[in-house]
């Protein structure tokens, strides 16, 4: 049962990780803000770094399997 809910855990980090990396860069590439009223740098950097974490988090519940 633990499997279940790793897998379902691994896949919802990972997709959320991956969109926010896409989203991310579809933003920065355009030169439009990641988030508004914040530096630009700042924000691209935070949610960049918020993307990769979600991600290794997606790739870290999958090796419990």
């Amino acid at each position: 049962m633990e499997s279940v809910a790793a897998v379902f855990a691994g896949t919802a980090f990972g997709l959320f990780g991956a969109a926010l990396l896409v989203w991310t860069g579809a933003r920065a590439r355009h030169r439009a803000p990641v988030l508004h009223g914040v530096s630009p740098v700042a924000s691209t950097a935070l949610t960049t770094l918020f993307g990769v974490v979600f991600l290794a988090l997606g790739v870290w519940c999958f090796t419990l399997l």
